[in-house]
Parts: structure tokens; sequence; C-alpha cells
């Protein structure tokens, strides 16, 4: 049986969505005539939409606080009712909002609504009996931020108020320890203090400038996945970063997926399009020359740089970016051979990801979207493949009703890092119906000519994300192999410069990754001045280090204190060989694919 993953604390989701109902109460009782929109439970906390009398700010927020401490403490009830159109619509009169809402609802069927006091509102969800459930001492409004009715940008703009609720005091004081400490792993304040990356103004929102050192990190990451996809039977592809109307309008693009794409650029009389994805460039390879069954699987991967229009709310550092970058791969293979693919493809992505220290998994299984195209039967037999593979992995899963792609359901690899935050990375997406847009065919061992069946997959997704992920998984402080610089060697005066050089000259001969701190600093300074950037190695040369001879200073041990440059150059070797994911030898995928 597919093992599904606990739903979150029912308990939990209770108090969160009655405190939602407590500081809407708060906020119309504070602000009279202001207008409600959406609010609910939200992970670990909950929120409230509303066009406020007046716009709110952050002074608001202990105000509202107080005034839902009140109502906590008079313990008042949370009474359910059930009401008919016409009582609804005069209960909210004054709330266009709801009014919305209850024009859009079946005719003739009752609402529920929940009262609090004089307050009321409608609500399908369970709440606790009273208010003074809810721990006072346990409660925090944490901030205001713009949103959309109903997340649309062509609706009003609202407000929206969030917070975070827990069943005592002390998980609030753990809430906040883990917000500091987030705080303190941010990528994007990281990655302005390591020198990683940076975004210009000038350059445009969600697009991304890797300094040296970022470039460096994500060089690390890309070649250990080409090493490993290379080892793993793929053929490496490059493709254009634009394409032809035509193109994604026969992919379904155009149709299911262009209020993400940029819009179009006229050149000769044609319509291009930035690539939002790179799946059609592959089709057009495969379909490129006459394939036979003995041509199967063919793995295609590409470092594949996307362009996406994500809304300028929704833009995140490296975590939400209009420019991406996918280590995209797809394999075409015969529907038989489509299972055994995607184990392998699971595994992959699996070992790879712990290669880089993240060994938290669940998997999320993502099923038929409302807008979908393809037989129902396709995508029972597509979502019972995926399903069996999760399972043969034997990881933590969960269902996501409807979160497929429009082509065809998906295994997302969903990671926690070291604060236990949830980040989609991998996916595998079993695809019906791409083939049969392309018309993309091999000919089969009785000489009939079939339709392929195509696997997309991501072992990272974007690299941008990714990137994000391991700054605050490591905080900044990555393993010698990730490491942009690996050694900086400090030469105590400058006298002992060529020394430095010289030193420095053998490392990148090894491979290593070396800069020289040249400043006229004290040592002491040139020392805190690589903690702060976390290397992992700092050699100082001075006068008493001899020809050979370096004074070693870890990050993560400390003083080591003086030895040879020979032992420190075999230690290095050793560090800086990252763990590759084992992968199945040929004769393991011709026995189970072919």
């Amino acid at each position: 049986m597919f093992a599904l993953a606990p739903h979150p604390n029912d308990d939990l989701e209770r108090l969160r969505h009655s405190t939602a109902h407590v500081l809407a109460r708060a906020i119309t009782e504070l602000f009279p005539g202001s207008k409600l929109g959406l609010g609910a439970a939200d992970g670990e906390g909950f929120y409230c939409d509303v066009e406020a009398a007046r716009r709110l700010d952050a002074a608001d927020l202990p105000r509202l606080q107080e005034r839902m401490r009140a109502i906590i403490l008079a313990n008042e009830p949370f009474e359910a009712d059930e009401i008919n159109l016409a009582e609804a619509t005069s209960s909210f009169a004054d709330q266009p909002y709801r009014r919305e809402i209850l024009a859009e609802r079946e005719r003739g069927v009752r609402y529920r609504i929940v009262r609090c006091g004089q307050f009321e509102d409608l609500c399908d969800e369970p709440n606790l009996e009273r208010t003074g459930e809810i721990d006072p001492e346990a409660l925090h409004l944490t901030h205001i931020a713009g949103a959309y009715w109903r997340g649309n940008e062509k609706n009003p703009m609202l407000q929206r108020v969030y917070g975070v609720v827990f069943p005592d005091a002390a998980s609030l004081e753990n809430y906040r320890q883990r917000q500091d400490e987030i705080r303190r792993r941010d990528h994007r304040v990281l990655g302005r203090e390591l020198e990683l990356f940076s975004i210009s103004d000038a350059v445009g929102p969600g697009l991304i400038l890797w300094h040296p050192r970022g470039a460096q990190l994500r060089r690390a990451a890309e070649e250990f996945l080409r090493r490993a996809l290379d080892d793993a039977g793929y053929q490496w592809v490059v493709t254009p970063h634009i394409g032809r109307a035509y193109l994604w309008e026969t992919s379904g693009h155009l149709a299911f997926f262009r209020d993400d794409m940029y819009p179009a650029m006229d050149a000769d009389g044609e319509r291009y399009y930035a690539r939002p994805m790179n799946c059609p460039f592959h089709a057009e390879i495969f379909k490129s020359r006459l394939r036979s069954y003995r041509d199967l699987p063919l793995r295609l991967a590409e470092f594949g740089t996307l362009y996406r229009y994500e809304r300028s709310g929704s833009l995140l550092g490296l975590a939400r970016t209009r420019g991406l970058t996918q280590d995209d791969g797809h394999i075409f293979c015969r529907p038989e051979d489509a299972p055994a693919e995607i184990e392998g493809a699971l595994h992959l992505a699996l070992a790879t990801a712990r290669a880089f220290g993240l060994v938290d998994f669940i998997a999320e299984l993502s099923t038929r979207p409302e807008k979908a195209v393809g037989p129902d039967e396709a995508w029972e037999e597509a979502t019972a493949t995926l399903r069996a593979a999760l399972e043969k992995a034997g990881i933590p899963s969960r269902l996501d009703e409807g979160g497929g792609a429009f082509y065809g359901p998906k295994a997302s690899l969903l990671l926690r890092d070291s604060l236990g935050r949830e980040w989609q990375c991998g996916t595998i997406q079993y695809d019906f119906t791409l083939s049969e847009r392309f018309g993309l065919e091999y000919v089969a061992e009785d000489g009939s000519k079939q339709r392929p069946v195509i696997i997309h997959r991501a072992m990272m997704g974007s690299m941008e994300r990714f990137l994000a992920i391991l700054i605050e998984h490591h905080s900044g402080a990555f393993p010698l192999w990730l490491a942009p610089v690996q050694v900086t060697i400090i030469p105590v005066a400058g006298r002992h410069l060529a020394a430095a050089e010289k030193v420095a000259a053998t490392l990148r001969h090894d491979g290593r990754r070396v800069e020289i701190d040249a400043a006229s600093d004290r040592v002491g300074q040139k020392i805190r001045r690589a903690e702060v950037h976390r290397i992992p190695y700092m050699l100082i040369v001075g006068d008493r280090e001899g020809a050979g001879m370096v004074s070693v200073r870890s990050r993560d041990a400390g003083d080591l204190g003086i030895m040879s440059l020979d032992e420190l150059r075999r230690r290095l070797q050793k560090e800086a060989s990252p763990a590759f994911p084992p992968v199945m030898q040929e004769d393991d995928w011709n026995s189970r694919c072919c």
C-alpha cells in the first residue's frame, strides 16, 4: 500500500484556524468598516487578508495582538450554525469579498458559519470550543504583507496579517530561536557576506549575477552532477534559449503555461519566446533521425537556462528567480522500461542529495490537475508507476491532489535542511503526451513504429534554488570539495610573499582552489577575515616555517600546528574528494531496462 506521510496535527490545525477567526474579529473591532478577505491556518501559523479602513503597518500589530488577548481571556464560545443564502447575504451585507464567495456557491445549499461574540464568518473547518483554549502567551503576530484577492494580480491588493500560535509559550520561544537561526543563515545575507552573488536593479529583479566565488561554488556542484550523470549513461546536449511560437504551441506550453512565460519577441515576421522549459528542444533532438528500440533508453541531459515570469512579490533571492538553470534531463524509453528508468532516476536523485549533506527526505506524488491532457487510463497507469517507484525507494510519501503537470503526474523530492524546512528539488515526471504532440517514434523489434514514453527528471531542480538550500543548510561553511576557496595562504610579512606563492602554485597544481591574502594587515586580522568567509584551511607562512613546511589552521578543528606541505596535500586530497553516488552499472541497466 502507498504510505502517506502523517497529515499536520489536527489539534494544531484547529488551534491555528480558530486563532485566524480571533484575528479577523480583532481587525473588525479595532478598524470598523474593514472588509475581510481570506483567512486560514498556514504552515506553523495563520493569516487574515483585509482591506482595512486605513492602511495597516507594523505599529498596529501590538494593538491587534492586545485586542486578540482580550478576546481570548473573555473565553467566549465558537458556535457553528447553518444558514440559507438569503440569511448569509444579509449577514455579510457590508463584506463584499464574502458576498463574492456566496455568489459562486450552489443555489439551495446551506452555509456553515461560526460565531464568536458579535463576530461571525463563513467557515467550513472545525474550531475550538472556546477562545480560552488559545494560550495568549503562545501567540505572536509576525508581519504584514500585500496579497491579491484570491492570489490573482488582476484583483484588488489586500493586506495580509500573519501570525503564529502554539500550544504553549515554550513552543513559541523555540520558534523564535529557530527564526533567529533562519535569519542568521539567510542565503541572501550570506551571499553578500561571502561575495557569492548579487542582484542588480540595472539588470532586473530575479536575475542573478554570480560573483567569482559563487560561480566557483556553482561550478563545483555542476561538475559533481556531470560526473554522476556520465556514470549513469546520460548524453549531454546544448539547446537555444529561445524558440519559435510553433514549438511552444506544439508542446502545449502556450496553452497551459503562458501566464508564466515572457511576452513574444518578433523577428522576420515570426514570434519567438524565451524558453520556460527544455523538453521541446530535447524532443526535437530525438526526432532528428529515425530511432530504433536498440537506441533506447536515450538519456539526454543539459544545464538549461530558463526564463519564467515570476511575479515580483514572489521573488526571493536564489530561491525564486526569473532566470534559472535546471539540471534537466529527459529519458526516452519503451513503455515497459519506464518503471526501471524511474527507479534509477529516483535512486540517483536520493544518492546525489546525500552526497551534498542532505539526508532527510519526503516524497510528494502530484496527480492530474484540472487543466490536463490525455485519457484517464493513461494518467492512472502513469501515477501507479510513480507510486510504485516511491514505495520501492522506502521514503515517506504524501499525495498532492491535482498538483501534476498538464502532461503527466510527477514525483517530487522534498529535502529537509538542518533547520527542518522542506524544499522541493528533484522531480520525476511521467509524460505520455509529448511524444504524441511532436510525433516521436521508434522502430520496435517487430518493425512497427511506436511512441516512446518521456520521463522528465531533475536531480537538483533549479541550480539557483539548490544552492540557496546548500548555503543555508551549511550556513556558508561548505565541505572542502564544495568550498569556493579551499585554502587561504597568509604571509606574515611582505618578505614571505614569495614563499606563499610557491605553496599556492603547488596546491593549485593539485587542483586546490587557493588565494593569498597579501594585505598589510596583521596575521590575526587575516585569520579573522578567512574565518568570516568560512574558508576551510588557513596556511601561515613566516620565519619559523622552513622550506616545505607550513603552519596550518582549520576552520573546523582550529590550530593544527606546523606540518609538511606533502602531509597537508595528502590531507586535502582525501577531504576534497566528494562521495560520488553509487549508480547502476551498465549491466544492471541492461538487465533491468532492455
